[in-house]
């Protein structure tokens, strides 16, 4: 019986601690047994990898591991985003594996399940693969990689090649192209590089897109704190806008043409705006537990339904599967829209942006401040806390009890659990306290009408994490 355990979104550990090749060969194991007792699918596996230190080691590995399963794979010729490894899964009817730890420190590695809908695998799907973890697995033994290779049993595919010409035709392309702004692309080292620039060529400036496991030493996660290059190069260059990805690009983070920081909620807030108002498409609004309540306005302003789900992007997929979604999303940068796949995609929403940008004739900053002044100031801030395990649960338990009452000079009149426990305050802003489900770290999130105010409830509740009393 195994103790590795799926997060949020697929197995991850610490290269040469945790993430090992005996490991390795223990998760692809369990995974091809649910593929085979559960009948995925015939197709076998389409294998990609990120740009971290080993993945296209570990990615031959596990692929070595399916094909001594005589499970059929296609893996990829090259470092590939996620979202085009989902799109290979829809292509091929296969299940989608990618060998990545996504946002994580440079030191993690991970292992992403795809179902052949196109999308992260469904939470039921998750723990059927964890059921077979449960089981009595020894490593299994494995031939060359070459050797799969000679025999056909293991292909190679150009999926990045393949998911270009899926954006091709969904995008309008000419009509950025007929605009001539610049576009600055920044990939954070990370498994995103090129792709923009092979779309749009010279309207493109590229930075950090060059291999560097290391991600010049720090976490490749599009958020503010870790994105002043790509600010910087957005005034100095002129761009009209800025394009920031994850490590394997299924996040988006973006600057306007000031060099000011549009996070996730402001770009969800935009693909209803867009999609809804300007092209006339209706569905469902899907929002994680820590996403801005702006979503909740917009759609009773367009009698739009909407929904709140556990944070995770699996159960943002699983309600696009069931039902008729026209934008889902998380705070963390992860965001679909209808007509393309039921996954995140940080490449394809922010040309998606790009593309409401050059149709309404309007500034990034500018489209932000309408938002603004039709559903009022939505100001959200976020504290990751590095923690001990002892401090992380006291201050989880101390949340629960409902003690913590009074936030930033603010008291709390409800509190809500659906993920974390989120206090509400009585001007309507709210603060969220998680723990991070990869890694010892407690997430603090919270909205309020200004910056500051949003940060003092953070900075507030911060400081409870390291007061004796939560402890007793």
């Amino acid at each position: 019986m195994s103790d590795i355990k799926f997060g949020t979104d697929g197995w991850r550990a610490i290269i040469a601690d945790g993430y090992t090749f005996h490991n390795l060969n223990i998760v692809t194991q369990a995974t091809g047994r649910w593929i085979s007792d559960e009948k995925i699918t015939q197709n076998g596996v389409v294998i990609g990898y990120d740009s971290r230190f080993l993945s296209k080691k570990f990615a031959r590995y596990s692929a070595s591991v399916f094909a001594a399963m005589d499970i059929p794979v296609r893996i990829s010729n090259s470092i590939t985003p996620t979202p085009a490894v989902s799109l290979a899964a829809k292509q091929y009817n296969a299940a989608g594996i990618v060998i990545t730890a996504s946002h994580n420190p440079p030191e993690y590695n991970g292992f992403k399940i795809k179902a052949p809908f196109g999308g992260s695998a469904t939470p039921d799907q998750i723990a059927g693969v964890e059921q077979k973890l449960k089981e009595d697995i020894r490593p299994l033994r494995v031939e060359n990689f070459k050797s799969y290779l000679k025999s056909g049993q293991i292909r190679v595919v150009d999926f990045t090649l393949e998911y270009i010409r899926d954006i091709q035709n969904k995008i309008d392309l000419d009509a950025i192209r007929r605009s001539k702004i610049k576009i600055a692309h920044d990939p954070m080292y990370g498994a995103g590089q090129g792709v923009v620039k092979r779309l749009l060529a010279d309207q493109v400036v590229e930075i950090r897109s060059e291999i560097n496991p290391s991600f010049g030493g720090i976490a490749p996660e599009p958020i503010i704190s870790k994105l002043d290059p790509l600010s910087e190069i957005v005034v100095n260059e002129g761009c009209a806008v800025g394009l920031a990805n994850d490590g394997d690009a299924d996040r988006i983070g973006m600057m306007d043409e000031k060099g000011n920081f549009v996070d996730s909620h402001r770009i969800l807030s935009l693909l209803v705006e867009y999609l809804h108002r300007e092209k006339g498409l209706t569905g469902t609004i899907v929002k994680t537990f820590s996403t801005t309540n702006m979503l909740e306005k917009q759609a009773a302003e367009y009698g739009l339904d909407i929904e709140t789900t556990p944070i995770g992007f699996k159960y943002i997929a699983e309600i696009i599967l069931n039902g008729d979604v026209l934008v889902g999303g998380e705070e963390s940068g992860g965001l679909a829209a209808k007509g393309h796949i039921p996954e995140r995609d940080g490449i394809y929403i922010g040309l998606l942006i790009t593309e409401m940008m050059v149709k309404t004739g309007k500034k990034l900053s500018q489209l932000v401040e309408e938002l603004f002044q039709e559903y009022g100031p939505h100001a959200y801030f976020r504290n990751d806390m590095n923690t001990d395990e002892k401090k992380k649960n006291a201050m989880m338990a101390y949340c629960k009890n409902k003690k913590l009452d009074h936030i930033g000079g603010l008291n709390v009149v409800s509190w809500q659990n659906t993920d974390g426990i989120k206090h509400i305050m009585e001007d309507g802003s709210w603060l969220l306290v998680r723990p991070s489900g990869t890694e010892p770290v407690l997430r603090i999130y919270s909205e309020a009408p200004t910056v500051e105010q949003a940060e003092n409830l953070v900075e507030d509740a911060s400081s409870w994490v390291d007061n004796p009393q939560i402890l007793e």
